[in-house]
């Protein structure tokens, strides 16, 4: 596909507002120009249309749960008025012309991209083309094995004794690199690879390690994270840590709750075993688990809560960006029948709440964070930092204003999350 129409815009972009133009004026051209008699027929179908689109909103969000978290009254809307103008369409072919009728094929085209288009506008996760379709445009690269460097004791803090050189790039570079499943055997999309300012240079020093996580659907997109982090290191000297957005999911359509299983496969062997021995030889990374964090968004910070009450002795600090409570939150009943074959006290066992009650973090570093208006993570973030608390981790719980379950929140909990890890990792004075 043509790389200029991959990089189009289309969250506020011109693009968007011509198809929001095309479909007022499809709906337009479709109603009026026929005689009142014939006019009622399609204005009829519109209503019938929106209420098919209620009824599957009803279906799919409130009795299967289809879309996890509950979904926004914007999308609501948007699915609505799709639904509405393809039944405005379909009563267009009664008792019309050759050219109504291709008009009407048109405007059926159009209102299914706009509502797709709005819809993606209100969640602002994926901003390109290239993004709605899973593809990245960060360039693919091979990192040869490097020799692990053996840790010199006692020295000062890296921001104190890291002096930026004169050719330090301005900004960080993000790219792909596939992470064989050598251990795992499981199936994931290429990686994000975050490299900060710092770690671009000719002799670049060893650095902390997050390994961090998208939601489900999504995909390992370093783009949110590059954004978030080349502020930070524009205010540190080019310090930041390198990061690889792994993909937990392999199959972004299917919630593998993070779990090795015989349905979804070893992801959770993948990112703490696969992924972490990689990053061990083919990165200049600080080997010590002070310095390690696991992170993730939604699903994928349901992951990483998961993780690191499950592997203390890898990971030294945790972000939370509107997780999950416990696994497959969104559906328990049908995970419980389907992943744990009706077993309540086996799915009890992987709730990271339970997990966290069965041994003290004296020195692991937890950030949740959640937004003011999306309720349901709201309460998971508190319940979980409370639990993280209890277990003796060092919490940091933050409140992002109105950032939804949306690009919002996770630009908000990345800022908030860094805040606190940047002292933590040695990256800034206390």
């Amino acid at each position: 596909m043509d790389s200029f129409l991959l990089t189009l815009n289309i969250v506020d972009g011109p693009l968007i507002l011509t198809f929001y133009a095309l479909s007022v004026g499809c709906a337009v051209a479709l109603l009026l120009g026929r005689r009142l008699r014939l006019l009622v027929f399609p204005a009829k179908a519109g209503v019938v249309g929106a209420a098919v689109g209620a009824a599957v909103l009803i279906v799919s969000e409130g009795l299967i749960h289809a879309f996890g978290s509950p979904l926004g009254w914007q999308v609501r809307l948007w699915v609505i008025a799709c639904f509405a103008g393809l039944g405005i369409c379909a009563a267009s072919f009664r008792r019309s012309r050759p050219w109504r009728k291709a008009l009407a094929c048109a405007a059926a085209v159009v209102f299914a991209v706009t509502a797709v288009l709005g819809v993606n506008a209100h969640y602002g996760l994926h901003p390109t083309v290239a993004s709605l379709l899973g593809i990245s445009l960060a360039p693919r690269i091979e990192l040869d094995p490097i020799k692990p460097r053996i840790p010199t004791k006692h020295q000062a803090p890296l921001w104190e004794r890291w002096k930026a050189p004169e050719q330090l790039p301005p900004e960080g570079t993000a790219a792909q690199v596939a992470i064989p499943p050598t251990v795992s055997g499981f199936a994931s999309r290429p990686a994000g690879l975050y490299l900060p300012p710092a770690a671009l240079v000719a002799d670049p020093p060893a650095l902390p390690l997050v390994v961090f996580m998208m939601g489900q659907p999504g995909n390992p997109d370093p783009q949110y994270v590059k954004t978030a982090l080349d502020d930070f290191a524009a205010r540190h000297d080019g310090l930041a840590p390198i990061v690889i957005v792994a993909d937990q999911l392999g199959n972004p359509a299917v919630d593998n709750l993070c779990l090795d299983s015989p349905l979804h496969g070893r992801p959770e062997t993948f990112i703490n075993r696969d992924v972490v021995d990689w990053a061990r030889g083919h990165l200049h990374i600080i080997d010590d688990r002070k310095y390690w964090t696991i992170a993730g968004y939604s699903h994928g910070g349901q992951c990483a809560i998961s993780f690191a009450a499950k592997y203390p002795s890898v990971w030294g600090n945790v972000l939370d960006i509107s997780g999950e409570e416990y696994p497959g939150a969104e559906d328990p009943e049908t995970n419980l029948r389907e992943m744990f074959g009706g077993s309540q006290a086996a799915y009890d066992a992987e709730k990271p709440a339970n997990i966290l009650t069965q041994r003290k973090y004296p020195d692991t570093t937890a950030i949740f964070t959640a937004s003011t208006d999306d309720p349901v993570y709201l309460e998971a973030a508190r319940h979980l930092s409370a639990a993280a608390t209890a277990a003796g981790m060092t919490v940091t719980y933050h409140e992002v204003p109105n950032g939804g379950h949306v690009i919002g929140a996770l630009n908000g909990g990345l800022s908030a999350g860094f805040d606190v890890l940047y002292p933590r990792l040695e990256l800034s004075g206390p």
